[in-house]
């Protein structure tokens, strides 16, 4: 017969047998429509905000585009040619500076982010205050000046409007709180609550002298017909070399948007995970299905029916059938988001629109079929293959593991693609293939101990004499037709991602909430002048309770050229090179440097200027000793050689930079130091006071307060991959859920049989209760071992930490697995206890 004769063929065979309903079925439609209903769920919320940010990029970003420089303001060419090209520009300085409040005689005073603006800000949307009034009403305060701050600072110093606070060396008043900044997500990662005041208003604060830590920022509202890439392109043309960071409307909040990205790409990954649970539970499906549809495969095969035909049949069902789960997946992917989107969007700090994408549905889809396919084939695959004799004596028990070598590559085939379509949709290879290493590792793990579960067992057999319900779970265990194997690869698979989740983020929070702060210093001092650093190190250095102070020149440079050619081209997209660095100056070697490679130039060099670089970064660009590199320094290039490469530990929080240049190659160039303090805490109150008091412009960041930040991002993304964890565990449940209802007819039998040689119904409930929980631990422990080695390589190969296992995590998993299985096993217990023996060994024979 022809294939399209064969096709009709099955596709008639199908339709009948579907005519029988959902049975069987509902644990392989409700895998699918789970695994893509949390992709599509997941990519649904990630375009919804990437829609938002392209909706309201000018918004976010304060207009239609944006120049910045790193510790200056435009030269007056670059602020003319601003001139030239916008219907209007507005100037804005962003820095961190201290706020001080005096309560008869003890000031108290708080970390703030100030933005110093200018008339025309803001150029797109308006600033929300208290009370309704607009910004510039609220600048017309008296006493002048007059600034508006954010609820956060105003509890934090338990301020109310009108009362007075000093920045730098100038008294504000507080005109009004602030309760909406449009272009807030362009700030980025910030220590201290926003503060908005007039530049103009700070000319006598100290705040901005040069050689102070601060942006510029400059927004443009372009002419109508102007492209925002012609624009890019002629600002680029002219002042390329210049420091000038570029950013327009179509990317208004990069940062967020790249974060939301990443976390998105990962969150599919863990949605790649619960679909390889979901497999397992859809091969389980049909390996059960077709095991019970093994008569009538006989019979169309002794009536002539060929491989093909009924390879077709089955595939065209199941397909069918696989079709409607995704389709399932796909409707709750992109109704829920839609439901909750005012929660959602409650959450989100930029704005969302939400709606029905459809190449995100398609996205998800593709996820579903590929899986679909490649766990349905494989049981599809070994029915085909098998002869009409040898189907009457249940084939697919007896049968080989393996399918055919054909089909075998076929499957293999859909897997690349499958490793390929998430690598090319997340974005990302190295996590890709990271994640698929560790899902096919924690397959083969689990599948080995599935089998070591089922041979232990049998060996522990003879250990429960005189334990009858425990020789009995034993027994059943590791007996031919034992759940172990679906059982450990369902549940294991699923506690494995979690177990991961959960050593990467306890180890992560260790390092950063308690290894760090036994090795960071008490505060960061920033923006002390060049006439101040004396006084300040006498202070400090004379106090017995601080053990060590570090400082030195604090300048800021971008890398625009490496030999001549540009950085990009010849070191990639390193982070280095995205943005301005941190760079100083020493003449004779510190002693807290060590040189890995090179010369250090030494005190009194006046020659042409060189540059130290950090070593590990260098070697990750390619740098080698003798390269030359052109740094733009407040808008001057220095080109130097590198001479040396030196050792720099970022990892705790202490003082460090990428350069290190020869004091010469920097003379002239307006500066301020940064120092470091380790000091005992109960001194650390008395430093701020007494340095704040000095010197009001210096801005004092407390590490602890900096860590305790960066812990609350990290609960966020801790939070939302447990949620993406938590989605596999219940994929890995409603599998073990069909692996016991597959499993049902044969515990019925075992009921009757031990009911009628006179077990009681407790003693049954006690061994499927036992025989549960030892494959449920069983699942935990393999589960814990593959989850502490994936934890281990992402902390090792990726995030570049130490690693040491969390117990706390590490037990809950363990417990978590006995609890689950056990939760399934029982919930179909109560059959098998109410069977009746005769009813049960009559219909046997």
């Amino acid at each position: 017969m022809s294939l399209r004769s064969d096709a009709r063929l099955a596709a008639r065979f199908a339709a009948r047998e579907l005519r029988g309903g959902l049975s069987g079925f509902r644990i392989l439609l409700a895998c699918l429509a789970l695994g893509v209903a949390a992709i599509a769920g997941v990519g649904s919320v990630r375009s919804a905000i990437e829609a938002g940010l392209a909706e309201e990029g000018a918004a976010l970003l304060g207009g239609d585009a944006e120049v910045s420089f790193t510790y200056r303001f435009a030269t007056e060419e670059e602020r003319a040619w601003m001139d030239r090209t916008a219907v209007e520009v507005s100037e804005i300085a962003d820095f961190r500076s201290m706020a001080v409040v005096d309560r008869g005689g003890e000031a108290e005073r708080a970390l703030v982010q100030i933005k110093a603006v200018d008339d025309a800000y803001p150029l797109v949307g308006s600033v929300g205050l208290s009370g309704g009034q607009s910004l510039a009403e609220a600048f017309e305060c008296a006493p002048g000046p007059c600034l508006v701050a954010e609820g956060l600072l105003v509890d934090r110093l338990g301020l109310a409007v009108g009362d007075r606070l000093k920045l730098g060396s100038t008294e504000f008043t507080l005109a009004a709180v602030l309760e909406r900044e449009p272009d807030s997500a362009t700030a980025g990662f910030g220590f201290g609550p926003r503060v908005i005041v007039r530049r103009a208003d700070l000319a006598t604060s100290g705040l901005l002298e040069p050689g102070t830590l601060f942006d510029s920022h400059y927004r443009m509202v372009l002419p109508e017909g102007l492209l925002l890439d012609t624009a890019k392109g002629e600002a680029r043309q002219q002042f390329g070399n210049s420091g000038l960071r570029w950013r327009d409307a179509r990317n208004g909040a990069p940062g967020v948007q790249s974060f939301v990205e990443r976390l998105a790409s990962f969150l599919v990954l863990v949605g790649l995970s619960g679909l390889a649970v979901g497999g397992v539970g859809v091969s389980a499906a049909v390996r059960a299905y077709l095991a019970r549809k093994t008569s009538v495969i006989a019979t169309l095969r002794t009536l002539g029916a060929t491989r093909r035909v009924i390879f077709l049949t089955y595939f065209l069902q199941i397909g069918a059938l696989a079709a409607l789960g995704i389709v399932i997946g796909l409707v709750l992917g992109a109704v829920v988001p839609l439901a909750l989107a005012p929660v959602i969007a409650d959450q989100l700090p930029v704005p969302a629109r939400f709606g029905i994408f459809p190449g995100t549905l398609a996205e998800a889809a593709l996820y579903g079929v590929l899986s679909a396919l490649i766990f349905t084939l494989w049981p599809l695959a070994r029915t085909s293959e098998i002869r009409a004799a040898t189907l009457f004596r249940d084939a697919l028990s007896a049968g080989r593991t393996l399918p055919g070598w054909r089909y075998l590559g076929v499957i293999l085939g859909l897997a690349v693609v499958l490793v390929a379509v998430a690598a090319a949709f997340s974005g990302t290879w190295v996590l890709t293939l990271w994640t698929t290493g560790g899902i096919v590792f924690a397959l083969a793990l689990l599948t080995l101990a599935g089998f070591g579960v089922q041979r232990l067992a049998r060996r522990a057999h003879h250990w429960a004499r005189g334990r009858a319900a425990l020789r009995w779970a034993l027994a059943a265990i590791g007996g031919p037709r034992s759940e172990a194997l679906p059982v450990v690869l369902s549940l294991g698979l699923g506690l494995s991602v979690l177990a991961a989740v959960g050593q990467i983020d306890g180890n992560l929070r260790s390092a950063i909430v308690r290894d760090l702060p036994e090795r960071a210093p008490s505060y960061f001092f920033v923006d002390i002048q060049q006439d101040q650093i004396d006084g300040f190190l006498d202070r400090v250095e004379g106090d017995e309770a601080v053990s060590r102070v570090e400082n030195a020149p604090m300048l800021r440079g971008i890398i625009t050229q490496i030999n001549g050619k540009p950085a990009r081209e010849v070191a990639g997209d390193h982070w280095v090179l995205r943005g301005d660095r941190g760079l100083t100056y020493s003449g004779a070697l510190p002693d807290t440097t060590r040189v890995t490679e090179g010369t250090w130039w030494g005190e009194g060099y006046d020659g042409a200027p060189q540059i130290s670089f950090a070593a590990e970064e260098a070697e990750e660009m390619g740098l080698t000793i003798g390269d030359e590199m052109t740094v733009n320094i407040l808008g001057r290039d220095i080109t130097a050689t590198v001479t040396s490469f030196r050792e720099v530990d970022f990892s705790t929080a202490g003082m460090g930079f990428i350069m290190a240049m020869n004091p010469a190659a920097l003379a002239g160039a307006p500066h301020s130091f940064i120092a470091t303090v380790y000091a005992e805490p109960e001194a650390e109150a008395a430093i701020l006071r007494d340095v704040g008091n000095a010197y009001p412009n210096v801005t004092a960041i407390r590490v602890r307060d900096a860590i305790d930040r960066v812990s609350l991002l990290l609960e966020g993304i801790a939070s939302a991959t447990a949620w993406g964890a938590g989605a596999t565990l219940l994929t890995g449940f409603l599998v073990l859920i069909g692996a016991a209802l597959s499993g049902e007819r044969e515990r019925i039998y075992e009921a009757a049989v031990l009911k009628t040689l006179g077990a009681t119904r407790g003693r049954i409930l006690g061994s499927l209760a036992l025989r549960s929980a030892l494959l449920g631990a069983g699942a935990g422990v393999v589960a814990l071992a593959a989850g502490i080695a994936g934890g281990w390589a992402v902390c090792y190969f990726v995030m570049e930490t130490g690693f040491t296992v969390i117990w706390g995590n590490a037990f809950a998993v363990v417990i978590g697995g006995l609890l689950a299985n056990l939760a399934a096993g029982l919930i179909f217990a109560w059959r098998p206890l109410a069977a009746r023996p005769a009813r049960v060994l009559r219909a046997a024979d």
